[in-house]
């Protein structure tokens, strides 16, 4: 595989885009967001990504430059319509307004609706823990195809419908929460299927409901299960419904699957201004406090210590920052492939990159 500097995938990335109709600063907010998941180690959200938007660009499915349009609102809430753009663009200006309200207000929330397929739910609610406010935020696939069996089921009728909450703190790296309601996000499974890899147990069911460690078996009739897995998959089942009703049913996307196919997340976020509870800093320090507290506790058999949610991330960040990001060979050939229709394979060098 391939190992690209940051800054050269957020380069091809955006050329690649702008070829595709993309505005240069949208572009440019999507590779942000894009890399930013790959750094993280978040493959499944980064440029894994970029042919699949692209297509969905190609057919109408995302529409760059979109309005972007507040259907309804009040000091402390909006109601957002996307009308197809990028989720990145559509949701990045939500939480930004929704952050300023909260500025104001001391909590606000918002929902955004009719957008393309938000990425990382992270990115969003560490602007907010930036901001000196708790962010949280929940998505869901709309009506679009279904990933997850309910538990119990072992047909898709769900989407990976994850969660996200960010805290401010003292700490080196940012606090939070990141993550899907079902057993991995779908992104990772189709990472499994480019590198030709096995998944782990527990993740994937067949169509005949019977576990399986083959990724391809998703998009063969299988399902994901609910996080917990075949015994404990009534908790993240239970979360994914309460993510649904929020994303789905609140803002009016509905539920079920419209035969278009067309990926619509649908989303809930909220900030909470910590000053209006207490003093951000004492605020902040104390979490640091409570941190440390936890990373103090001795290790069990076979582990290297407690992690903080969110440290794991900040430390591979680092690492790719300075070493480079890996690109599985399938996703680069289909990133060249892309630049040789758009004529930019010399413009780009990648010629240059086996």
């Amino acid at each position: 595989m391939p190992k690209i500097p940051a800054e050269r995938l957020e380069e091809i990335g955006r050329a690649l885009f702008v070829a595709a109709g993309t505005p240069p600063a949208e572009a440019e907010l999507v590779m942000r967001h894009i890399v930013g998941a790959n750094l993280v180690g978040h493959d499944s959200h980064g440029v894994i990504q970029i042919p699949t938007y692209i297509d969905r660009i190609k057919v109408g499915h995302i529409v760059p430059g979109a309005p972007w349009v507040i259907v309804k609102e009040s000091p402390n809430h909006t109601v957002v319509d996307g009308h197809w753009a990028f989720g990145y663009v559509a949701n990045d200006k939500a939480m930004r307004l929704t952050i300023d309200k909260a500025e104001k207000g001391n909590v606000a929330a918002a929902t955004v609706f009719r957008q393309g397929h938000i990425g990382r739910l992270s990115s969003y609610t560490q602007m907010a823990a930036r901001a000196g406010m708790i962010g949280l935020i929940t998505a869901d696939s709309g009506r679009s195809p279904k990933a997850v069996a309910p538990f119990g089921g072992r047909e898709a009728r769900l989407g990976t419908n994850p969660i996200s909450i960010a805290i401010p703190s003292d700490l080196e790296g940012p606090l939070y929460l990141d993550m899907a309601t079902s057993a991995a996000a779908a992104g990772k499974i189709a990472v499994a299927v480019a590198r030709n890899q096995e998944v782990p147990d527990g993740w994937v069911i067949g169509k005949d409901g019977r576990p399986t460690n083959d990724p391809r078996q998703l998009r063969q009739g299988g399902a994901l299960l609910p996080m917990g897995g075949p015994d404990g998959g009534y908790k993240g089942y239970g979360l994914a419904v309460m993510v649904e009703i929020l994303c789905g049913l609140l803002t009016g996307l509905g539920f079920g699957v419209e035969p278009t196919g067309r990926h619509n997340d649908g989303c809930f976020m909220a900030c909470f201004k910590v000053d209006a509870f207490r003093p951000l800093a004492e605020f902040k320090k104390e979490v640091g406090e409570f941190v440390r507290y936890l990373k103090a506790t001795p290790p069990a058999e076979g582990s290297k210590g407690v992690l903080y949610p969110g440290e794991i991330e900040h430390m591979r960040e680092q690492e790719r920052r300075r070493d480079g990001i890996e690109v599985e060979d399938a996703t680069w050939v289909k990133l060249k492939l892309l630049a040789e229709e758009y004529k930019l394979i010399d413009q780009l060098g990648m010629g240059d990159v086996e």
